[in-house]
């Protein structure tokens, strides 16, 4: 690429190479640290001892442990790493402020820390990869705007005018991250450590899956993508491929991963034209992806044979392999039909595995190997240990996600499986679909664990390596850009924003927007507008293809325009989907069946569920379809959780549904279920949780909620504190009483005054809480012309009975995990 700079003078520079070191170093750690856990858990879905009977390590609260230090400890330190590394080369220049590094890297393993306690503690917001209380996300926030103010002035001090690709990811990765991360934690505290979501129900749903999908994508995907884009020509010694092919990667890329993710919600009460344009923007993935895939592999051209000898580029390669198969399997998951036989089923989590151990473990391995060398300035301590490194986690990751292939396709087909008549379920006891997968769990452990060992074989190859040498700054002379002649970082925004290419795409968006939103007839009309305009700007590229070049390389020697054109790219899809849902979707814009607000001891109940992580192994989501309902229940309605803050819908099913829980089964029942489940289910893999038994339920913070949860909308009348705490030690001594009755605590003949005061005492436990907040699932009103009219989970009024809906609905045989 050719520029009119022209560099006056040089200088010699040196690197700031300490910041990446300690990124390095805290990369293996957390590694470490999240593999470790997860291999813990993933034994607690076969042995319910492996719980150990502490509340601190059940499944439900280990489980967002391992899923938060493997996204932001491993992949974010890494991805620091990589970001710190390349970018002062890139730029050629140091980077801007010590200062903001030093703060940008204690911070960040500050937040880790935290999470690493409070997670455990049960202190969470009940969100997947969204679980920090709201402190530790102010703390995220303020620290991720350190490192875009760093990343962003190192920029503008830049010695190179133009911008390597690699930087195009890490500028897109980070104002997205941080448009996601904002908005889905918008919260309304109510104490310290507790808060709830400004969104609830459908709309919490649809925000938390455009976070959750695209916290995939911009911080598991574009950063590594930049970090692929700069160490594998690096490693290979050979330019990338195809520089036209990684411009269309990066904004179609960018472009089209925002809108997908609604898929994560297909087949459910979310309205279908948000299903299917998730859909549509998923199965369009498949292009950017693997384009991006093939652009990597080919820089190996001319180079295949470091294949044999290299470790660094077999990591390199098997990572972007996996990019591929996961970015392959991603929108074929987004197939309606598909989706509901994978979703709320193992295969998912393979899924989620191959690009998460895959691509990222793959990639970060080749990169540190790549690193560590030169930044303790001395060699590999064993290229054969490294060798030793890639075959044990290749086979251990292959293990893994085949295994949770088939497991998701068998407990699939068996959930959704109907006899022959039609009319029953092949397999109506869910924990028996559990045990057929066992084997195939167990697979998991044992892969799992040998990908665990890989990366205790790199933690000391890398050790010893750090031991073998010293610590490196690289010193490079660069020629320095005099600022006032120079016409870099001087785009106007006239010429960025009536530039043809900017022109045509708003025209063309503008179009496909009201293609989604018209009626029938008109939206035709708009997307034909769509194509015309997408022909018109392809004749307008041919005659003048030189000026659309020319203007690209313009923008690249412009960092703000650039900044925000992709800002702008990614927000598209996200206004489109949110701010119909939210404005639409409410209460009084609800049809058919609208939640019934929880009382507060049912309310403390419920935060009592999240802070257990019930969520994580129970859905409460029953989908449209056949099978569900009959196991469940009628299909859920979008008004019957519209008053729930954080949403519960879940992504895997290890236990059943509990939509419609409440009324199912007594309150004896729940209390036995939660002390012991192998009482009711010997084949049950749930853990107890005998300090539900003995922890109280904390009412004082009761009038605080109620408050917060009136101001987020729920319609509760108006209660003084006193009236609320009133009301809900009352209702906890009815249901402690009915348990005292039914001589769960006190068998037999007792005294007035001993069974009173064991009903005082009973009444304050938590797990009374629990009890009534299960019982109020699926409990509804019914709107009607005539006013509304409130029924429980199963009442069904018979002049307004769906087709879809069984007249009488069975109890499901226990069905405890």
């Amino acid at each position: 690429m050719t520029t009119d700079t022209q560099p006056l003078t040089k200088a010699t520079i040196e690197f700031d190479d300490k910041t990446p070191r300690l990124f390095l170093i805290a990369t293996v750690v957390w590694a470490l640290v999240s593999m470790l856990v997860g291999v813990l858990v993933a034994s607690q879905l076969n042995f319910w001892q492996a719980n150990l009977n502490l509340e601190y390590l059940t499944f439900g609260r280990l489980r967002p442990l391992h899923t938060n230090a493997a996204i932001f400890a491993f992949v974010g330190n890494m991805m620091f790493a990589g970001i710190y590394y390349s970018t002062q080369r890139l730029c050629k220049t140091r980077t801007a402020s010590d200062l903001l590094s030093k703060i940008h890297f204690w911070g960040w393993q500050g937040i880790i820390v935290s999470a690493a306690v409070t997670l455990p503690l049960g202190l969470t917001r009940g969100k997947e990869y969204a679980e920090l209380i709201w402190p530790i996300n102010i703390a995220v926030a303020v620290i991720w705007v350190v490192f875009a103010w760093n990343f962003f002035w190192t920029l503008a001090k830049r010695n190179e005018p133009s911008l390597y690709v690699a930087l195009w990811f890490y500028i897109a990765t980070i104002v997205t991250v941080a448009m996601l991360y904002i908005v889905n934690h918008l919260s309304l505290p109510t104490t310290i450590t507790h808060s709830y979501p400004i969104f609830g129900g459908v709309q919490d749903a649809l925000v938390q899956w455009w976070y959750g999908h695209n916290a995939v994508a911009f911080f598991l995907t574009t950063p590594i993508l930049g970090i692929m884009y700069y160490f594998m020509p690096k490693a290979a010694e050979r330019p990338v491929y195809s520089y036209r092919l990684s411009i269309v990667h990066f904004w179609s890329l960018v472009f089209i991963y925002i809108w997908a993710g609604p898929h994560h919600l297909l087949n459910t009460d979310l309205p279908k034209w948000l299903q299917m344009l998730g859909m549509f923007f998923s199965l369009m993935l498949w292009a950017p992806s693997w384009g991006g895939m093939l652009n990597g592999l080919l820089t190996l051209r001319g180079a295949w044979d470091k294949l044999r000898t290299d470790p660094v580029i077999k990591f390199f390669v098997v990572g972007i392999t996996f990019y591929g198969m996961s970015t392959f399997e991603g929108p074929l998951l987004s197939i309606r039909a598909v989706n509901a036989l994978s979703h709320y089923s193992d295969w998912t989590i393979g899924h989620v595995h191959s690009g998460t151990l895959g691509w990222n473990g793959f990639m970060a391995a080749g990169m540190i190997y790549w690193m560590a060398p030169r930044l303790w300035g001395t060699k590999l301590y064993s290229i054969n240990l490294a060798n030793i490194h890639f075959w044990l986690g290749l086979v251990g990751i292959l293990l893994y996600v085949s295994s949770m292939w088939i497991s998701g396709i068998m407990q699939g087909l068996m959930l959704n499986d109907i006899d022959e008549s039609g009319t029953l379920l092949a397999n109506p006891n869910f924990v028996e679909t559990l045990q057929a997968i066992r084997p195939l769990m167990l697979t998991r452990v044992f892969g799992g664990a040998l990908y665990l060992v890989g990366f205790l074989i790199l933690a000391y190859n890398f050790f010893m390596t750090i031991k073998s040498g010293k610590p490196v700054d690289e010193t490079r002379e660069v020629a320095l850009i005099d600022r006032k002649t120079s016409k870099t970082d001087k785009m106007t925004w006239g010429e960025t924003w009536r530039a043809d290419p900017v022109a045509y795409t708003f025209v063309a968006l503008a179009f496909m927007c009201l293609w989604f939103f018209l009626p029938s007839g008109a939206d035709v009309a708009a997307l034909v507008c769509v194509v015309i305009c997408g022909l018109l700007a392809l004749q307008k590229f041919k005659r003048s293809e030189h000026g659309w070049s020319h203007w690209y390389d313009r923008l690249l020697e412009n960092w703000m325009p650039f900044t925000i054109l992709t800002f702008i790219a990614v927000a598209i899809g996200g206004a489109v989907q949110i701010i119909p849902a939210v404005t639409v979707n409410r209460a009084d814009n609800v049809e058919d069946r609208l939640q019934i607000p929880y009382t507060p001891l049912e309310l403390a109940g419920r935060d009592i569920y999240v802070s257990e992580g019930c969520y994580n192994c129970h859905s409460q989501m029953i989908r449209t379809m056949v099978p569900d309902v009959m196991r469940y229940g009628a299909y859920s309605r979008i008004g019957e959780s519209i008053y729930d803050h954080p949403f519960q819908w879940g992504s895997k099913r290890t236990g059943p549904d509990l939509a419609r829980e409440g009324g199912r089964r007594n309150d004896v029942w729940h209390y036995q279920h939660m002390m012991n489940p192998r009482e009711l289910e010997p084949k049950s893999n749930m853990p107890a949780y005998p300090w539900l038994f003995e922890k109280e339920t904390d009412m004082d913070a009761l009038p605080r909620k109620i408050f917060v949860q009136r101001r987020l909308g729920v319609p509760y009348e108006p209660m003084t504190k006193h009236e609320i705490t009133q009301g809900a030690l009352e209702q906890a001594t009815k249901i402690a009483t009915g348990l005292i009755d039914e001589g769960v605590i006190l068998p037999g003949e007792n005294p007035p005054t001993v069974r009173a005061v064991k009903i005082s005492e009973l009444a304050d436990k938590q797990i009374i809480a629990l009890i009534a907040y299960l019982q109020k699932l699926g409990a509804h009103e019914v709107l009607d012309p005539r006013g509304p009219k409130s029924l429980g989970p199963f009442e069904v009024p018979d002049e307004r009975r769906d087709e879809d809906e069984p007249a009488a609905i069975e109890a499901e045989p226990v069905a405890a995990r």
